[in-house]
């Protein structure tokens, strides 16, 4: 069976090393151990003090309750697995087989995308809207799914626009889902990146038994080098998935787990969340005063939450190309809007330290310049 690669992932595992700003990331700037553990010298001697075993399979009790938490769920509605990439993975893993239909939003993350093609699936995309500030085309899901539509993968907040998607429009695609008996795979990994709110998005877990979400501690949390996320299951799918998960991780780390019991417990958790979401405000601010001074050169949508800048660049040239020039000519890497579905785009994450991110706007904003003159 043919193979789709992961284009994004490829890029960013190819070149993320290879320069001076890497603003193709996805989330905020890190949050480093001594942050974490703060003030307390007794959650110092606890970390010490961890045996290095495995670690229960599927989580620790204490860290399936946290996570449950978070989505109104159910400890035994969780499994805890290697990054929010693992619980995509064998969820489309565990529901989609060979002829089977999946419709997926986009612009999107295009994991689940490669992994329904690589399962063998038909795939098709249903847009968000730029000129509606990329609101769902709910009347184009409608004519979407059909009476073999297995799964319907959505993003909320989105990656890479930043949509949060309103009740009525999460009812409506439940209803789409509903209607066929289809699963619903929602991406909740940018649940705490809202930026006109301190609201914490809805999770899709509870309005439909059919619903698997997933999350991970990447993104709102600022702790990507735990490679810890999790799904959210009914028992239906989670046996299946578990199984899954034994072959292909058998379990995150000890470490990760003790630290991800630290990070959700409410009072961390809300400082993590109010620390990134200063740094996504922050940083937004300075983005959209770079793209205001361009001369009509850019433009952008403003999202709604995420540490992210879907911008739109004004020029004849492949977005592949233009990344691949400020890679080459300006030290940046962004990500290219090819690798979501949409073309004349980039993506460029915001959510870093100040003087950071405006180095690496002043070397975009120089190789694009010498793109619009031709050099």
């Amino acid at each position: 069976m043919p193979f789709t690669p992961f284009a994004l992932e490829e890029w960013q595992s190819r070149y993320e090393q290879t320069v001076t700003h890497d603003l193709a990331d996805s989330g905020c700037h890190p949050v480093g151990l001594g942050e974490l553990l703060g003030d307390d010298p007794e959650a110092i001697q606890r970390l010490l003090a961890i045996a290095l075993h495995y670690p229960p399979v599927g989580g620790s009790d204490t860290l399936r309750g946290l996570i449950a938490a978070w989505h109104s769920a159910a400890p035994d509605n969780v499994l805890v697995t290697v990054g929010a990439a693992e619980a995509n993975a064998i969820t489309v893993a565990s529901l989609v087989s060979p002829g089977d239909h999946v419709v997926v939003m986009e612009p999107g993350y295009r994991q689940v995308r490669g992994c329904a093609l690589n399962a063998g699936a038909d795939v098709d995309a249903f847009p968000l809207d730029p000129d509606h500030h990329w609101r769902p085309d709910l009347d184009a899901l409608e004519r979407m799914v059909r009476p073999d539509t297995k799964l319907i993968a959505i993003t909320n907040p989105n990656n890479p626009v930043g949509t949060i998607l309103t009740e009525t429009e999460m009812d409506s695609i439940t209803a789409a889902a509903d209607r066929v008996g289809a699963w619903i795979l929602a991406d909740e990994v940018y649940r705490g990146t809202e930026r006109l709110t301190d609201r914490i998005t809805p999770s899709f877990w509870g309005r439909y038994d059919k619903t698997v979400c997933v999350g991970s501690l990447s993104k709102a949390f600022g702790l990507p080098g735990l490679r810890l996320g999790w799904l959210v299951a009914p028992p239906t799918l989670m046996d299946s998935a578990w199984r899954r998960h034994e072959y292909a991780t058998i379990s995150t780390s000890k470490l990760s787990m003790h630290l991800a019991e630290t990070a959700l417990a409410p009072a961390t958790r809300d400082r993590l969340l109010t620390r990134n979401r200063t740094l996504i405000r922050d940083g937004y601010t300075r983005l959209q005063q770079w793209i205001d001074a361009s001369d009509g050169l850019l433009s952008i949508v403003p999202p709604d939450a995420t540490a992210l800048g879907f911008v739109q660049y004004h020029l004849n040239h492949a977005s592949l190309d233009v990344a691949n020039a400020l890679r080459a000519r300006g030290n940046v890497l962004v990500s290219a809007g090819a690798h979501f579905g949409v073309e004349n785009h980039l993506r460029i994450t915001h959510g870093l330290k100040p003087d950071h991110l405006d180095a690496a706007l002043d070397s975009i904003h120089r190789v694009l310049t010498e793109l619009t003159r031709g050099t």
